[in-house]
């Protein structure tokens, strides 16, 4: 049990450094045309239950029926209960940044126009995978990192009906619909 205790610490050291060093490189530019065709999103699960709202941008923006993936992050969860969406936790951290998850790994496997960081607090696991995925426009929330994301709405995460509108007002500034 100790050895395990300590095995922990030294995966959470070395993912805060591989963070520290991705998030001081420069951002990769993806060369996607402009407009929203696929939207990633991360969604932590522990304060915000309603993870399968994000499908509702289907309609918003006209999307196909497989262009939202959702992957939602919770602190401690059963494998065993069902939940509506893909989950990952603080268990699926490996050495020096990885997650060791296959919905994280298919999750990475694609290549976003926009993804939303739809999480409050500063947490590793979330902001680690914030930064492995590959998208064009990051959107997040007003209490995150600004390193993390391009477009910061100043949303309480509690209110999506307000955090769905102000995004589309803001991606029709940007021309993105």
């Amino acid at each position: 049990m100790f050895i395990r205790g300590l095995q922990d610490k030294f995966k959470v050291k070395s993912g805060l450094k591989f963070l520290k060093e991705e998030m001081d490189k420069p951002p990769k530019s993806i060369a996607r045309e402009k407009g929203i065709t696929s939207v990633g999103c991360i969604v932590d699960v522990d304060n915000f239950e309603k993870a399968e709202s994000f499908y509702e941008l289907i309609d918003e923006y006209a999307l196909r029926p497989n262009a939202i993936k959702i992957i939602g992050y919770k602190r401690e969860y059963d494998k065993n209960s069902p939940y509506a969406i893909q989950i990952f936790s603080d268990k699926d951290l490996g050495w020096k940044g990885q997650i060791e998850n296959g919905y994280v790994l298919e999750f990475l496997g694609r290549e976003y126009d926009m993804l939303i960081n739809y999480y409050e607090e500063d947490n590793l696991m979330m902001k680690l995978l914030s930064v492995k995925t590959q998208a064009r426009l990051k959107v997040g929330l007003g209490t995150q990192d600004a390193k993390v994301n391009d477009l910061i709405l100043n949303t309480p995460l509690k209110d999506f009906k307000l955090f769905k509108s102000e995004l589309k007002k803001y991606l029709k500034v940007l021309n993105e619909i």
